[in-house]
C-alpha cells in the first residue's frame, strides 16, 4: 500500500512556538487550532483540576477582546469554535472560511499573550466548573465511568492516579496568583503549537503566524511533569457505588506499551481485534454468545497519549450474573489470543477497519462538524509528542505490518492479570450478584 501524501509544512518561531501548516482546497475553509502542553495529568500537585479549568477561562477575555468577544467573532464570521481537555493536551480550535483566518490568528495570540485572568472570572468560572461535575459527574448514570473510575486503581503516580476533573478543595483553595502562575507557566508560546489547516497560502500563513506570534515572550522554566510509573506487578481492583444506573458495570483496563515502539502498534491491532464493534470479539463473546452482556465496548488510546494509558475493556452486564461469571467470560475471551494466533483473514479484516478509520478521522473527526479536525488534531499529537508532523502520512505503516505471531506474543506479554486494573460499578438501589 503506497502511503498518504497529506501536504505537510512546519517550523518554529524563534519564541519556540511550533507552526504546522496543511493546504487543502477542496471548500474554502481553514481549520485552526492551538494546542498546549498542558493536560489532566501534566498539572501540578496541589492543582488538581486547574488544566480543566483553563480551558473554562480562555473563553472570558484577553487584552483586546472583551468578554464573551472571541465567541462572537468567530460565530459571525459564519465559523464553529471549541476547546477541550485532555491527558496530555489542552486545545482550542475554530473553523471558519478561509477569508476569516487572520482574525482568528489575531483572537488566539491575544489571549495567550494576555489572558484577562481576574477575581470576577476565577470565581464565575470555578462555580461553572464545579457545576459541571455536579452534573456530568455525580448527578450522571455512571459518570465518569471509567475515565475518572480506572486511573486511581491502575496507577501510583498522582499525575496520572488523581482527580482529574480537579478535586473542589483544590479548586476552592486556588487564589488569583495561583492562576496567574499557571497561565505564565503553560500557556507559553514555547510550550504551544498553531495548525493551520485547509484553503490558505502556506507562505501567507506562516507570515501571518509571524506577525501575531513571533513577539510574546516564551517561559524558559515551564516544567515537564514525571509521569513514570513503576512495573505493575499485580492485578489491582477498585469498586465504586453506581447511584442511578441499573446495571452493574466491570472497567478492565490493560497498561499498553510505551509509545513510539512496535509494540504500541501490535497493541492498535488486537485492541480492534477485541473492541471492533459488534464483529469484537468482545461484543460477540459476551453479548451475542453468551448472553452475559447488555453492552460491551472498549478503545486504547494509541495516537492521543503521550504517558501510561491503558486498552479499556467497558462491560454492563446483567444483574442475574456474577462479577465473577461475568469475568470468566471475558478472561476466556483473552485466552484464546493467548493460545491460538488471529487468522489471517480476521487480522486483514482488522487492518481494514483500522485504516478506514484513520482515514475518516482525516477527513473528519470531533463528530464530523468541524472540517478536517482530526487531521489537524492529529498533526498536533505527531509535533507536540513525536517532534515529526510528517508522520501523518507513515503513521498507518507499522499497524498494517503486524502478523498474527506478533499479535499473539503481545497477549501473552501484556494481556496478563498483573498488567490490569478492574473497577467494579455496582448499582446502590437493586443491588446485583456478587
Amino acid at each position: 500500500m503506497k502511503s498518504l501524501k497529506i501536504p505537510v509544512e512546519h517550523t518554529a518561531l524563534p519564541n519556540g512556538l511550533r507552526v504546522v501548516v496543511s493546504q487543502d482546497r477542496t471548500s474554502p475553509v481553514v481549520t485552526v487550532g492551538v494546542y498546549y502542553q498542558i493536560g489532566f495529568r501534566l498539572e501540578p500537585h496541589g492543582r488538581s483540576g486547574f488544566a480543566h479549568l483553563f480551558e473554562h477561562m480562555m473563553f472570558q477575555g484577553s487584552e483586546n477582546a472583551g468578554k464573551m468577544e472571541h465567541i462572537r467573532l468567530i460565530n459571525s464570521s459564519g465559523g464553529l469554535l471549541n476547546g477541550t481537555t485532555n491527558y496530555d493536551l489542552t486545545n482550542y480550535f475554530e473553523s471558519v472560511p478561509s477569508n476569516a483566518l487572520e482574525r482568528v490568528l489575531w483572537l488566539e495570540a491575544d489571549r495567550m499573550r494576555a489572558l484577562k485572568v481576574d477575581d470576577e472570572n476565577l470565581r464565575n468560572q470555578r462555580d461553572v466548573v464545579k457545576e459541571e461535575v455536579r452534573v456530568n459527574v455525580m448527578n450522571q448514570p455512571y459518570g465518569g465511568f471509567p475515565w475518572l473510575d480506572l486511573p486511581p486503581v491502575a496507577f501510583r503516580n498522582w499525575q496520572n492516579a488523581h482527580n482529574f476533573y480537579g478535586d473542589f478543595a483544590d479548586l476552592d483553595a486556588a487564589s488569583l496568583d495561583d492562576v496567574q502562575r499557571f497561565f505564565h507557566t503553560y500557556y507559553a508560546p514555547n510550550n504551544a503549537v498553531l495548525l493551520m489547516v485547509g484553503d490558505l497560502e502556506p507562505a501567507g500563513a506562516f507570515e501571518m503566524a509571524r506577525r501575531y506570534f513571533a513577539n510574546i515572550p516564551a517561559n524558559p522554566k515551564t516544567p515537564r511533569a514525571d509521569v513514570t510509573e513503576k512495573p505493575q506487578t499485580e492485578e489491582r481492583r477498585g469498586h465504586v457505588e453506581e447511584k442511578f444506573g441499573p446495571l452493574p458495570a466491570i472497567a478492565v483496563g490493560y497498561t499498553l506499551p510505551e509509545r513510539g515502539t512496535h509494540e504500541r502498534n501490535v497493541a492498535g491491532i488486537v485492541d480492534r481485534v477485541l473492541h471492533g464493534g459488534r464483529a469484537g470479539r468482545v461484543y460477540r463473546r459476551l453479548v451475542l454468545e453468551k448472553q452475559i452482556a447488555v453492552d460491551a465496548d472498549g478503545h486504547a488510546e494509541i495516537f492521543d497519549t503521550n504517558g501510561p494509558t491503558q486498552m479499556v475493556t467497558r462491560i454492563f452486564h446483567k444483574p442475574e450474573f456474577t462479577t465473577d461469571q461475568t469475568m470468566t467470560a471475558f478472561d476466556e475471551t483473552i485466552a484464546e489470543l493467548h493460545q491460538k494466533e488471529i487468522s489471517e483473514e480476521e487480522l486483514d479484516a482488522v487492518k481494514v477497519k483500522f485504516r478506514s478509520d484513520y482515514y475518516s478521522m482525516l477527513e473528519g473527526g470531533m463528530g464530523s462538524y468541524m472540517p478536517r479536525f482530526g487531521l489537524m488534531h492529529y498533526l498536533a499529537c505527531f509535533t507536540m509528542f513525536d517532534g515529526d508532523p510528517d508522520r501523518i502520512n507513515t503513521a498507518l505503516d507499522g499497524f498494517l505490518k503486524v502478523t498474527p505471531a506478533e499479535a499473539q506474543a503481545y497477549a501473552r506479554k501484556y494481556l496478563v492479570a498483573k498488567n490490569r486494573a478492574i473497577v467494579l460499578r455496582t448499582p446502590v438501589a437493586k443491588g446485583g450478584a456478587q
